[in-house]
């Protein structure tokens, strides 16, 4: 016998308790297909991880390429040299290899779809030159104020460039400031995964002012069948949170 109804979207779509029970608090993006992996496939992907860390990018793309042969169904191999090419400033060979985990998994896969995104604007000329590679950076600087100011002067120079915002808002201490912000990630057109991790933080504000909105925000999110593996997965961890279930 099903649970209680959560949430009920005007499609008749439902959410039960029953359905937010088994939420792990975790994204499987290893198993997104990885299930009949070969063994061949996963050594040459592990070597191939372990040259580009040294800096060896063109061993690493070469044992890359051997392991997504063997394994033409798991995005890993693939996800992974999108992400050496990039690092090497070949914007065009990056949005290739993107393209190609976004076919391979197209309900997302780690950050694929909103790096892809980034590209496909740097290379419409709507970003400079190389600014897909200098803000993926941006992920490795420790400093949360350094990187709010940073973070700032992009927005104020590309304010229809939704992954900004979003990473703006989990800066802000100011609750009318980050709602200001994540509406305005909203209003962009961004990519499904940063669109997800929006509405998310969205609820999350909501949930103490009104929490039947925030309920709503996650639920439509979670059973919308255009959500990305990590949006649907986050909406779900964060309303099992909100109704008790987690």
């Amino acid at each position: 016998m099903a649970g209680r109804v959560v949430f009920r979207d005007e499609a008749g779509r439902e959410l039960t308790e029953e359905d937010l029970a088994g939420v792990s608090g975790e994204v499987g993006w290893e198993l997104v297909g990885g299930e009949e992996v070969p063994a061949q496939a996963r050594l040459l992907h592990q070597r191939g991880r372990e040259a580009g860390e040294r800096g060896e990018y063109e061993e690493a793309l070469g044992l890359l390429g051997q392991a997504q042969a063997l394994a033409p169904g798991w995005p890993h191999p693939s996800y992974d040299a999108a992400f050496t090419v990039l690092l090497q400033g070949d914007a065009v060979g990056a949005e290739k290899l993107y393209a190609e985990v976004d076919r391979i998994a197209p309900r997302g896969f780690f950050t694929c779809k909103t790096t892809l995104d980034t590209l496909r604007r740097e290379l419409r000329g709507e970003l400079f030159d190389g600014f897909s590679q200098a803000f993926l950076q941006l992920e490795w600087l420790e400093d949360p104020t350094q990187k709010r100011e940073l973070l700032q002067g992009i927005v104020q120079r590309f304010p229809d460039f939704p992954p900004a915002w979003k990473e703006l808002a989990a800066l802000l201490t100011d609750p009318d400031e980050q709602i200001d912000a994540l509406e305005r990630g909203l209003a962009g057109d961004p990519d499904g995964e940063t669109r997800g991790m929006l509405l998310v933080n969205k609820a999350l504000l909501l949930q103490h002012t009104d929490p039947a909105a925030a309920v709503a925000v996650l639920g439509e999110l979670a059973l919308d069948p255009e959500s990305t593996l990590g949006a649907e997965t986050m909406a779900k961890i964060v309303l099992a949170q909100l109704t008790g279930q987690g």
